[in-house]
């Protein structure tokens, strides 16, 4: 089984959200995706990324090894917030 969610925190810039992004996919069997902004009024303080999207297999070490790393940036950042949550029976397309 594939776990599969998106996660966002608002005002996290685009390179923190790149970085967290790569840092994600050095765990072997890690994807992401980032989801860009698609609000139509600029907002400064809103980064230029919605989301992240964050899949990977379900197993408890790559599960807690994600955890530890988005802890990691939770705790210079802010709390993360789950926008969607998706839990698939086959592994995603590499991309």
């Amino acid at each position: 089984m594939v776990l599969k969610y998106r996660i966002r925190l608002g005002q996290l810039p685009l390179a923190v959200y790149r970085e967290v992004a790569a840092h994600l996919r050095q765990v072997e069997g890690v994807q992401t995706e980032l989801v860009p902004q698609t609000s139509q009024q600029f907002d400064y303080t809103l980064s230029q990324i919605d989301s992240l999207w964050i899949h990977y297999p379900d197993d408890i070490s790559t599960a807690e090894r994600v955890k530890q790393i988005l802890a990691y940036y939770s705790d210079r950042y802010g709390a993360w917030e789950t926008v969607e949550t998706v839990t698939a029976t086959h592994e995603p397309s590499p991309t």
